[in-house]
């Protein structure tokens, strides 16, 4: 579903005139008809996507980026992997072997309490934020030549502004959770409270994850020692 449809699906859950547009783009053109209560479904909308995003990691955002390293460096920048991504799994493609994610004071205790060495990458740790936007880490040993290495992340989505880009997650919880935070703000909608609202996004939201989750079921397993 669009950005606009998303916004204006909520307009009329709170009886509201439908926009044909809601910040004056769509594609790559500029249109008028711009409202500012639009505007202001639009940032709900998009609180609204966040919160059901971050809730799960949805089969929909999972993506694979692959990333060459450079032989005699340990620093390696995920061009494609944004700040409010999550790892779900890294390879070392070349050598067959899973990247294990060490802590800062475990790569400190290798690379400047010892002598540094080189070989085929086993872990890696994060280390800031290139200025794309995109996660910095760095690897250990030091990569002696070139390695593929591969990355399972939850790709989240940026904060939507164009009328025709469109969410990957259920639409029905975003636009029930739009409309609660739209309801919180004004004080009414002229029918549910904003409490009963948010239950009821609480609730599509809930089955909406159990669905996706049976796609998934080993993810769900939880094992103690």
């Amino acid at each position: 579903m669009t950005y606009l449809n998303l916004v204006n699906n909520v307009l009329k859950r709170l009886r509201e005139a439908e926009v044909t547009t809601v910040e004056g783009t769509s594609g790559d053109s500029s249109v008028s008809g711009a409202t500012d209560y639009g505007k202001l479904i639009g940032i709900f909308v998009n609180d609204a996507i966040r919160i059901v995003e971050d809730s799960w990691d949805w089969g929909a955002l999972r993506v694979t980026t692959s990333k060459d390293t450079v032989a005699d460096s340990s620093d390696l920048t995920l061009d494609s992997i944004k700040q409010n991504s999550s790892k779900l799994d890294a390879v070392n493609d070349t050598s067959n072997v899973r990247l294990k994610n060490v802590s800062k004071q475990w790569f400190n205790d290798k690379t400047l309490l010892s002598d540094v060495i080189t070989g085929s990458p086993e872990y890696f740790m994060y280390h800031g934020v290139h200025d794309n936007g995109g996660l910095k880490i760095k690897l250990y040993p030091t990569p002696d030549a070139v390695y593929n290495l591969k990355f399972d992340f939850i790709d989240r989505s940026d904060t939507l502004s164009n009328d025709t880009a469109t969410i990957a997650v259920p639409s029905l919880p975003v636009i029930q959770y739009a409309v609660a935070l739209a309801s919180r703000e004004r004080g009414e909608t002229g029918g549910m409270s904003s409490a009963e609202l948010y239950a009821q996004a609480d609730a599509t939201l809930a089955d909406a994850i159990a669905l996706d989750a049976a796609r998934h079921p080993t993810e769900t397993i939880w094992y103690t020692a």
